[in-house]
């Protein structure tokens, strides 16, 4: 026998590739490897205690989440073994596969989509340096390809033992989120606590879903304003998914469930462009584009001070009668969503007479002129629908720059290229009526019903500004008045003064409505509008 010492035995590639992989599927730290399997299955067993406890909180782990949102067997996760390079506060012993973010590529009905999902068990989703690089290298790849960029976020904020660094890594990811705005779709899942720096990404996304009850937003939270302020509030009233749908505006979507949230998700992609580049899919659909509307032949009230819901004729014109509201809850004076008329994604404006007879306020304003140019961004054709007697009156309003942030959906329309078209159902007042795609701010085609009253101001006010004096001095004052209001009505509160200066290209009969409007975008298929050549404009803030 031979005394040459025993060659060591070759270490099998496949069993490190499995056991690394079971690290990093049970959120266990490579630092383990060299503890053999008795140290693995500890690791392993309270790696399942932390997903039990997190299930019984309502939320799933981050492979969980993506297997909800993507089509079955399409996920590939990159940067699998990335672990934070962090040396101080012990944390090279702390070290965990994936550094508690999962990302990669996948397909939503069969469209590639990027990716990234925080795991909370794992230093509580926090951000550091390497976390933070692999959010920004799928960042970079679904603007290289073109294709939308997913978060599922669900993070206590920055790690606090990485310093800088972690501040650094958000902030790399805010400048890239502001480079891919209107590049391509980012869509923004809040299915658990984000606070501190972890809010500004979202926020800078296109479309934020909150999931009710388990997910939070705000920069500071209870127990930092308690001590500063001395105010007392739950996490639940500070940034719950009511709170930023309600009050804040933040959020655009409230789902009672993260499969809700991940279905509401795969149902917003269908009607956006995978890239600025494209048209959003088109549907083919059974429903005629001239199919008749003889539900609205009467529905608008002739008397101006009765309200209705626009969403009906909305649901009326378009395909199928599927209208998808985009934040429901917030300004409720103004309707913004998506349908599709004769299978092609369109954006919806409209003003809303059951909430504040359909005024134009500060947080509508600022709704629907984020709106726009999001869809101007991504090629979807826009339809407004206009009933508004004005701008909302009063201090409040003024005090707090209704002036500025009205602006802003002037500047939106004027600055949006994508086919435009305009139906005013009833009142069209003022300074609104201008601002509400009218024809001198580039709508394309501008329609109105019978019912159309399209003026300076109602005619009450009217008369009172002009016959001021003739009323003072009139022997019945009563019946002047009405003489006047009657004589007003007949002369403007009607679409055919406008009509007959060109500013209303068609009145038609609310029976005709879907086909009217599909006939419009139909034309205007192939619209080329380019603006002048600038760096960007200054939109009023």
């Amino acid at each position: 026998m031979s005394d040459a010492p025993k060659r060591p035995s070759t270490p099998d590639p496949r069993a490190a590739l499995e056991q690394r992989e079971r690290l990093a599927d049970s959120y266990a730290g490579p630092n383990l490897l060299a503890g053999g399997d008795k140290d693995l299955a500890v690791a392993e067993k309270g790696a399942a205690v932390a997903v039990d406890r997190l299930h019984k909180s309502g939320r799933q782990t981050a492979h969980e989440r993506i297997e909800l949102l993507l089509d079955p067997g399409s996920f590939v996760e990159l940067d699998r073994f990335v672990t934070t390079q962090c040396p101080d506060f012990d944390m090279p012993g702390k070290k965990v596969y994936g550094d508690g973010v999962v990302t990669g590529h996948g397909t939503v009905e069969g469209r590639p989509v990027f990716v990234f999902a925080q795991q909370a068990p794992v230093f509580g989703g926090s951000l550091g340096w390497a976390h933070a690089m692999k959010i920004c290298k799928v960042m970079d790849m679904a603007t290289t390809v073109g294709a939308p960029v997913i978060g599922l976020n669900d993070s206590g904020g920055a790690r606090i033992q990485e310093g800088v660094a972690s501040l650094a890594g958000y902030a790399e990811i805010f400048k890239r989120n502001v480079l891919a705005s209107g590049v391509v779709p980012q869509l923004s899942l809040i299915l658990g606590p984000c606070a501190g720096g972890a809010v500004y990404s979202p926020a800078l996304t296109d479309l934020v879903l909150m999931v009710e009850q388990s997910s939070y937003m705000f920069i500071t939270g209870p127990d930092v304003i308690k001590t500063v302020t001395h105010e007392e509030v739950t996490k639940e009233a500070l940034g719950g998914a009511a709170t930023h749908n309600e009050k804040s505006g933040v959020a655009h979507f409230a789902c009672p469930s993260e499969a809700a949230a991940a279905a509401m998700t795969r149902e917003l992609l269908g009607y956006l462009p995978s890239n600025n580049m494209e048209d959003p899919p088109h549907r083919p659909t059974a429903d005629d584009p001239n199919r008749s509307t003889p539900e609205l032949a009467d529905f608008v009230p002739v008397d101006a001070s009765r309200p209705y819901d626009i969403r009906t004729i909305i649901r009326a014109v378009a395909d199928d009668g599927a209208f998808l509201e985009v934040q429901e809850h917030f300004a409720r004076n103004m309707v913004i969503g998506f349908c599709r008329i004769d299978g092609r994604s369109v954006g919806v404006v409209a003003n809303q007479p059951l909430v504040l007879a359909g005024c134009l306020d500060i947080n509508a304003s600022v709704k629907a002129a984020r709106f726009v140019r999001m869809c101007d961004a991504f090629n979807i054709p826009l339809w407004t629908l206009v009933d508004v007697p004005g701008f909302l009156p009063g201090t409040d309003q003024e005090f707090n720059g209704i002036i500025r942030h009205g602006a802003k959906l002037l500047y939106a329309f004027v600055e949006a290229t994508v086919p435009k078209v305009t139906l005013v159902t009833r009142k069209a007042y003022g300074g609104a009526y201008d601002v509400m795609a009218s024809k001198h701010i580039r709508a394309d085609v501008n329609l109105a019903y019978p019912t159309a009253e399209i003026a300076v101001m109602g005619a009450e006010g009217a008369v009172n500004i002009i016959y001021r004096r003739e009323l003072v001095e009139a022997k019945n004052p009563a019946a002047q008045r009405t003489e006047l209001l009657n004589n007003y009505r007949d002369l403007f509160a009607n679409p055919y003064k406008a009509a007959e200066l060109g500013f209303i290209d068609q009145v038609i009969r609310p029976e005709d409505t879907r086909r009217h409007v599909s006939r419009a975008f139909a034309l205007l298929k192939n619209k080329r509008q380019e603006n002048p050549r600038r760096k960007h404009g200054n939109i009023p803030l």
